[in-house]
C-alpha cells in the first residue's frame, strides 16, 4: 500500500467490456453522461481493468456506471456492489467516527491522545514536552508525526500488529514513529498519526475500529458493501475488485491486507461513499440527516489547517478547492494497484465518487478525464457571493505580475500572475487540476484583500522595495503568512 501523499492529491484526478449503467433519477435522464464519458474506451486505451462511478445531485444519487472486470484472471464484471480497497479515503471516515463517539460522550477530542493509549505510548520528544497532541491534531495532520504510508501485505505474509507498525518494525520504516515539529505549528501528512488514533480507540473502548465503524456509521446508514474488516478476518466482503499492476496483471493474491486500518483499511463502493457524502451534506443543512448531526458535519468539514496544508485541510477531509462558487470537501485514496476519490459540495448536495482497480499510470488519465467531464456536463453553478470587487490600480497590477514560488498550496511548483486583456490571472498546475483550466482571475476586493476565482482562501499581498515579498492566506479564523520570491526579477 503506497503512501497517499498530499502531493498525489493534485496529480490524481482492459478490454472492451460491456458497460453496465443505471439512471437512478426518475425526473431527469442522465444517460448523456454515458455517451460523453466513454468509459469503455477510456479503460481500454489506458489498460485499466475496471472503473466504478457514481454521480449525485440535489442530495440524490442520479447516475451509476461500472465498466471492466474485477480481476484480469476472471471475466466477472464489476457491478455497483463491487467494493474496492479505498486507501486514504479511510481517514475522513475514522475522523468522523471519532466525532460521533465524542458526541456520545465516549471520548473527548480536545484531550491529549496519550491518556487514551495503553498498549503503547507516544515517544518522548522535545516537541511535545509542553504540548502533548490532541486527537484533532492527528485528524488534520498537524500533530507533528511522520510515517506517511505503509507497505502492502497479502495472504501468506507475516502481518504486523499496529504496535509493531508504530515501533517501525515493518517494511519502509526502521525506527519508531517520531515527532518532526511541535503539535499544531505545521502540517505533515501522517498515516502513522491515524494508526495512533486507531490504537487509542481500541484501547479505550475495547472494540476493534472495524466493529466501532460498523456499529456507529456503516450499519445505521445501511452501507452493506463497506467495511474495515480485513481480508484475513471473518466477515470480509466477497464481491471485491482485485488490485492490478501497470501491465494489468493481478498483484500477488490481488487482495491487500491492511493492519493500519484507521489510516487506509476501508473497503467500499462509490454508491456507499456517495450515501455517506449525502448524509454529511444533509447534516450540513440539518435536514434529512439520520446518523450524523449538524454539529458533527460542521466540525469534520471545516478548514482547520492552512500552513503547508495544500491550500486547506479539515478533520480528515481536504479543503483545497472551489468550483463555480461551490466549496467542496474531498478525499483521494491511492494504494498499490487501486485508487479513487470522493468530491462533494458543501451546499446543494452535488458530487461524485470513483474507484478504479489499476496502477497510477492506468487510472489517473481516466480519473482526470472523468472528473473534468462531469464538472462540465453537470454544470453545477452557484450564484457568487457579493464580494465588493473593485478596480485594481495599474501600479498594483504591475507590482503583482511575475513568477513565484507556490504560495497557494505549498507544493514547490511555479505560480504565475499574468495580465490578459487588462485583467490579472493566476496560473498554477495545481490550481488548474480540479477544473482543467490553468488560469483563474485575480480579483481585488474593497477591503484590500484579493480573491482568486475558484480558490478557497483570501489573500493579502505585502511588498518590499516594490516587489511582492509575502502572501498571507486567510480562511475564516485561520491565517498564515508565506514568504515568496519572484523568480523573474
Amino acid at each position: 500500500m503506497k503512501s497517499a501523499t498530499y502531493l498525489l492529491i493534485f496529480i490524481l484526478l482492459i478490454s472492451s467490456c460491456q458497460t453496465s449503467h443505471k439512471v437512478l433519477s426518475k425526473k431527469t435522464d442522465y444517460s448523456f453522461l454515458t455517451d460523453s464519458l466513454q468509459l469503455n474506451q477510456q479503460i481500454e486505451k489506458y489498460k485499466l481493468r475496471g472503473f466504478s462511478l457514481v454521480v449525485f445531485e440535489n442530495y440524490k444519487i442520479v447516475y451509476s456506471n461500472q465498466v471492466g472486470v474485477k480481476s484480469a484472471n476472471s471475466p466477472e464484471k464489476i457491478d455497483e456492489n463491487t467494493a474496492f480497497s479505498s486507501a486514504s479515503i479511510t481517514k475522513p471516515i475514522t475522523a468522523l467516527l471519532c466525532h460521533i463517539l465524542e458526541e456520545k460522550g465516549l471520548i473527548n477530542l480536545d484531550d491529549p491522545i496519550e491518556k487514551y493509549l495503553k498498549r503503547w505510548h507516544l515517544p518522548k520528544s522535545k516537541f511535545t514536552e509542553n504540548n502533548s497532541p490532541t486527537w484533532k491534531q492527528f485528524f488534520n495532520h498537524t500533530s507533528g508525526t511522520n510515517q506517511g504510508g505503509f507497505a502492502d501485505y497479502y495472504e501468506g505474509d507475516t502481518i504486523p500488529t499496529i504496535k509493531q507498525s508504530l515501533l517501525g518494525q515493518i517494511p519502509r520504516y526502521d525506527k519508531e514513529i517520531e515527532f518532526l515539529f511541535s503539535p499544531g505549528t505545521d502540517f505533515e501528512y501522517s498515516g502513522g498519526g491515524y494508526v495512533i488514533v486507531q490504537m487509542a480507540l481500541e484501547d479505550t473502548l475495547n472494540k476493534s475500529i472495524a466493529e466501532l465503524a460498523k456499529e456507529h456509521i456503516f450499519s445505521p446508514l445501511g452501507l452493506k458493501n463497506t467495511t474495515m474488516i480485513q481480508p484475513n478476518e471473518k466477515g470480509f466482503l466477497t464481491n471485491i475488485a482485485l488490485v492490478h499492476d501497470e501491465n494489468g496483471n493481478v498483484i500477488k493474491t490481488g487482495i491487500p491486507i491492511t493492519p493500519q486500518v484507521g489510516a487506509s483499511g476501508l473497503w467500499s463502493t462509490p454508491s456507499d461513499l456517495a450515501i455517506l457524502s449525502i448524509e454529511i451534506q444533509n447534516a450540513l443543512r440539518n435536514k434529512n440527516n439520520k446518523v450524523i448531526s449538524h454539529r458533527v458535519a460542521q466540525k469534520v468539514t471545516e478548514a482547520t489547517a492552512l500552513k503547508n496544508a495544500v491550500g486547506g485541510w479539515g478533520y480528515g477531509w481536504q479543503k483545497s478547492f472551489e468550483y463555480n462558487n461551490y466549496g467542496w470537501f474531498s478525499c483521494n485514496g491511492s494504494n498499490t494497484g487501486v485508487g479513487g476519490s470522493v468530491f462533494a459540495t458543501m451546499t446543494d448536495g452535488n458530487g461524485f465518487v470513483f474507484l478504479a482497480n489499476g496502477e497510477k499510470k492506468n487510472r489517473i488519465p481516466v480519473i482526470g478525464h472523468t472528473q473534468r467531464k462531469i464538472l462540465t456536463l453537470m454544470d453545477w453553478n452557484k450564484k457568487p457571493a457579493n464580494e465588493n470587487v473593485q478596480e485594481m490600480p495599474l501600479s498594483l497590477k504591475q507590482k503583482l505580475i511575475g513568477t513565484y514560488d507556490d504560495f497557494l498550496y505549498g507544493q514547490k511548483v511555479e505560480t504565475k500572475i499574468v495580465e490578459k486583456n487588462n485583467r490579472l490571472y493566476v496560473e498554477s498546475q495545481l490550481l488548474g487540476y480540479f477544473k482543467g483550466k490553468n488560469d483563474n482571475e485575480l480579483l481585488y476586493l474593497e477591503n484590500g484583500l484579493f480573491k482568486i476565482v475558484d480558490y478557497p482562501n483570501l489573500l493579502k499581498f505585502d511588498f518590499s522595495n516594490g516587489k511582492l515579498s509575502s502572501v498571507t492566506l486567510i480562511r475564516d479564523h485561520l491565517k498564515v503568512e508565506t514568504q515568496v520570491s519572484n523568480k523573474e526579477k
